[in-house]
């Protein structure tokens, strides 16, 4: 798995179901309605992607299979 952009993580986010519900500081928050999940996600530095270690930690908590984007 690559480093992925905030951008292409918080679509993948969108298309499983979430929706922002607000953006504190730099950091957008995902909700899913269907499962009351609450997923953050960082926006650090605009063109810099998300490390991986983070991005996992993001599709853990989404309950998303990282094998699933492949």
């Amino acid at each position: 798995m690559k480093p992925l952009p905030y951008k292409k993580l918080i679509k993948l986010l969108e298309a499983r179901g979430f929706i922002i519900v607000r953006q504190k500081g730099s950091h957008v928050i995902l909700k899913n309605l269907l499962t009351g999940k609450i997923v953050p996600v960082p926006l650090h530095g605009k063109n810099q992607p998300i490390p991986i270690g983070t991005s996992l930690a993001i599709l853990k908590q989404a309950e998303i299979d990282p094998k699933e984007l492949s």
